[in-house]
């Protein structure tokens, strides 16, 4: 593959993810926590194992938070109209988004309660 699409690819990814900032709000609120626990992070002067948990569950929470705006935007395409299965999709992918929400606060919580 040419080195011009590697970039274009890329240029397609950042595209993807300023679409998700801009027209997400539960992405601009897992941004702001997401910068928020960074600045603990400098603030405590977590270990690098605690840095590794930390980005490891920013990246998730951001990466099913992409899946399912992709999913929901894909579902709309082909069932403008409600239905019961497309329904079920979306809360499914939201659900994903969920469940990796209440590990990273868990692991939040593991990381930073000691410390304070």
């Amino acid at each position: 593959m040419s080195l011009s699409k590697r970039i274009n690819s890329f240029r397609y990814a950042l595209k993807g993810l300023a679409a998700l900032i801009a027209g997400q709000p539960n992405a601009r609120i897992h941004l702001l926590a997401a910068a928020a626990v960074i600045a603990a992070g400098f603030y405590y002067d977590l270990a690098r194992w605690e840095w590794v948990a930390v980005v490891l569950c920013i990246a998730l929470v951001f990466a099913l938070e992409a899946v399912n705006t992709a999913l929901e935007h894909l579902t709309d395409l082909v069932s403008p109209d409600p239905h019961p299965l497309a329904g079920k999709a979306k809360d499914v992918a939201a659900a994903a988004v969920l469940i990796a929400a209440i590990g990273a606060a868990i692991t939040g919580v593991l990381i930073f309660v000691p410390k304070i």
